[in-house]
């Protein structure tokens, strides 16, 4: 079956809007990014005694990676509810109300008090808010995309739908540096104490550039003129659902090992660098992690970029392939305790085998649905995805550790198996790049 297009014949937006959709898609998604990937270093690193000190060590980095995963869980709700009202009132409408959500409650995350000052009822707070920020990012990534996508030349749709991608990457820049820039100045003990609270809230100066930015785009002409004809779907999740639940499956296939080889790297590989390979190596992993999210800036458009030139398929396939390959070299290296080498896992891994995935993800999930149901199709496989590849993944690689006395390979095969269901969704999954005679009609028309 072939994969509904995106009408290279709709009107395009002048360049100006273009830019500033491309703008407001990055930036709006890196606000949204730094608050989730924040809990995920956060999780990792310090939430444990904070919120679980009754545990023991493991216990406690166990308890805070099950929060963490509530995030991922709420996900597909998230996701099917955003769908639901993007692909019937706008995507503009929704993602202002998801930027909203998401940065009110990580604010509430600074202010919350510890198990030390209220007891159980401190971690039951904390999961909550998580439940609230994950809603809220399965509600972003769908209409921040869509809004690249559906106002893109069809030539270029890989390229702009990596913009939102690569806002992820300067999400986890803004949460690492953050984090690691509090940590040092004040110090582990003043850190612990209170500090921890000063990233958590900086969220809200953030939310409130990510709102002027994002308050300035519409939504695009093709769903506009979808709009006016009164083609909206009464019941899109559904009806995609039903019509299309075999596009849906191959988000999700392809959404499993891309989600977990990112938390693996900048979540689990976190605490198993502190826990089996160096007591100080906290520094260490943070400081890779900064470094391939940098990069990650240019990667990830290149990799969209490329995708536009040889198609989506083959380029996901390609990153899905070099994960399940490269999971246990990576294990290797960071195994030396060398920085560099554990910074070339991290920049192989996440740079070449991550973004090779993601940067292509964004135009590859649109294509594969009509505009009516496009929102809830792209969002509801993407956040069960989420999910499955990368909501437990923490909690799945901590306790294969466990299991294993320390030793990685049983968490590298399982990120492995995951990364193989990838390359089979992408294979499955039509080829939706649009085709040269289309490209080459699109031209024509801009040259007139």
């Amino acid at each position: 079956m072939s994969a509904p297009s995106l009408s290279p014949s709709t009107p395009p937006p002048v360049p100006t809007s273009r830019r500033r959709v491309a703008l407001a898609s990055f930036v709006g998604t890196a606000v949204e990014w730094y608050d989730f990937y924040l809990y995920g270093t956060a999780s990792a690193l310090i939430l444990g005694p904070l919120f679980f000190p009754d545990a023991s060590a493991a216990g406690g980095v166990l308890a805070a990676f099950a929060t963490y995963a509530v995030g991922f869980l709420a996900r597909p709700l998230g996701g099917a509810l955003a769908g639901h009202l993007g692909d019937r009132i706008g995507r503009k409408a929704v993602l202002v109300g998801s930027l909203l959500v998401m940065g009110l409650s990580t604010t509430a995350i600074g202010l919350l008090p510890t198990y030390s000052t209220i007891g159980v009822a401190a971690p039951i707070l904390l999961t909550t808010l998580r439940l609230l920020q994950g809603l809220s990012a399965g509600s972003e990534w769908g209409g921040a995309v869509l809004l690249a996508v559906e106002h893109a030349p069809a030539r270029r749709r890989g390229l702009y739908g990596a913009f939102p991608q690569t806002g992820s990457a300067a999400g986890m820049i803004l949460a690492t540096s953050t984090y690691a820039t509090v940590h040092g100045l004040l110090g582990t003990a003043d850190f612990l104490a209170w500090g921890w609270r000063i990233p958590f809230l900086l969220s809200a100066v953030l939310v409130v550039i990510g709102l002027i930015v994002r308050l300035a785009v519409n939504d695009s002409a093709e769903f506009v003129a979808l709009r006016a004809r009164g083609e909206t779907l009464r019941s899109p999740v559904r009806e995609v659902l039903r019509s299309h639940w075999r596009e849906v499956l191959y988000a999700v296939l392809m959404r499993l090992g891309q989600n977990a080889i990112y938390t693996l790297y900048t979540v689990f590989a976190l605490t198993y660098i502190v826990s089996e390979v160096r007591s100080d190596g906290a520094d260490l992993g943070l400081a890779a992690t900064l470094i391939a999210s940098v990069l990650g800036l240019a990667s990830t458009p290149f990799w969209g970029w490329l995708s536009d030139r040889l198609g989506r398929r083959r380029v996901y396939i390609f990153g899905a392939l070099f994960t399940a390959v490269f999971t246990a070299p990576a294990f290797a290296l960071i195994d030396t305790g060398s920085g560099v080498l554990i910074t070339l896992a991290f920049v192989l891994g996440i740079n070449v085998g991550h973004d090779s995935q993601y940067g292509p993800q964004g135009a590859f999930f649109a294509e594969l649905f009509p505009t009516n149901m496009r929102y809830s199709g792209a969002s509801v496989g993407y956040a069960v995805g989420a999910v499955l590849g990368g909501g437990i993944t923490p909690l799945v690689a901590a306790t294969l550790l466990t299991t294993s006395g320390g030793d990685p390979w049983l968490v590298a095969g399982y990120l492995a198996v995951l990364s193989l269901l990838s390359a089979l969704g992408a294979f499955l999954a039509p080829e939706t790049r649009p085709s040269r005679d289309e490209r080459s009609a699109e031209l024509q028309e801009v040259s007139r």
